[in-house]
């Protein structure tokens, strides 16, 4: 009898030694959002000094916490590493967005590229997980990811699941002092219902919670009201972020550079969600569409940017 007493006791020793140290906030370890001096409409301006615009867009756009996006860079790790170590030395939280899954934007098809392969990406997410390490940061995982099913195989399907339940256990493991949110599309895209299923299909208990509305136009209200109903299917409340960057005046049905959209409530604890996040760079194309009909996906037009500031 006191062998086994003696065993559980030390298998009780092994696997609380095993179990790792609950995460720390990553709010509670920095004094707000991190500027990005670099993101794109901070360059623009400071390039173009002699633009009427050039004030505008840097205070009402390049001023603001804005989420860095990383895609198929050789030294992810470093990147990633550079970027989340100069907002820890100015004690302030990064918003970063991993964007690298193979056949990325299948149904919009503004965006295409991403890693060459299953094994590439994971390599990928890998590096960039261990980049950010025991620094705090805020990482959206894969935008998009679930809500492109129509237009994908089946065996793409599940090779995207893999992926990014791959990419979750990374984070867990690898960046305690992140808080990482699975990409769960917008309120006009996927049933909530169905959403859930994926998010759950993708790991999402192993991350924070799921992101909503990122690159998208819904208004704050209507994004909290989705995933309200996301989580009401999980069975648990997770925690969600919203993106509020071109949101201030709502969707008009479009999402490809519509006119008339303007700029929401910038990057906030609480609001309704955990966090407001400005995760697109407002000023970005969404494609070759819209108001921007020769500016590629993701290059800075200042034009765009300015329409978002004045809201027309």
């Amino acid at each position: 009898m006191k062998w086994t007493i003696r065993l559980a006791a030390v298998l009780l020793l092994l696997l609380v030694t095993a179990v790792p140290a609950a995460a720390t906030s990553p709010l509670d370890l920095t004094s707000g959002f991190y500027v990005n001096p670099n993101s794109s409409p901070a360059v623009w301006a400071r390039n173009n000094p002699g633009d009427a615009r050039a004030a505008r867009v840097q205070s009402g756009i390049g001023s603001k916490p804005i989420a860095r996006w990383f895609g198929n860079e050789s030294d992810i790790g470093g990147s990633v590493a550079a970027y989340t170590g100069a907002a820890d030395g100015n004690d302030k939280l990064p918003v970063l967005a991993a964007y690298n899954l193979p056949g990325r934007d299948a149904c919009g098809g503004h965006s295409g590229g991403g890693a060459g392969s299953v094994g590439a990406y994971r390599t990928w997410i890998s590096s960039f997980a261990a980049g950010i390490g025991t620094k705090p940061a805020v990482v959206v995982i894969e935008p998009d990811a679930l809500g492109d099913f129509n237009c994908m195989s089946d065996t793409a399907i599940q090779d995207r699941l893999g992926m990014l339940t791959y990419a979750t256990q990374m984070f867990q493991q690898k960046a305690p002092n992140t808080f990482a949110y699975l990409d769960g599309g917008n309120a006009g895209w996927v049933a909530p219902a169905t959403m859930a299923s994926r998010l759950n299909s993708a790991g999402v208990r192993n991350v924070r919670g799921f992101s909503v509305n990122v690159s998208n136009y819904y208004t704050t209200s209507a994004s909290v009201s989705y995933a309200g109903s996301v989580n009401a299917s999980l069975g648990y409340a997770a925690k969600f972020v919203v993106d509020t960057s071109r949101n201030g005046k709502g969707s008009s049905g479009e999402w490809c550079n519509p006119a008339g959209r303007k700029l929401g409530v910038p990057a906030q604890v609480g609001g309704g969600a955990e966090m407001l996040l400005w995760v697109k760079t407002p000023g970005n194309s969404d494609g070759l569409c819209g108001i921007a009909p020769t500016v590629p996906a993701g290059q800075f037009s200042p034009n765009i940017a300015v329409r978002l500031i004045d809201g027309t």
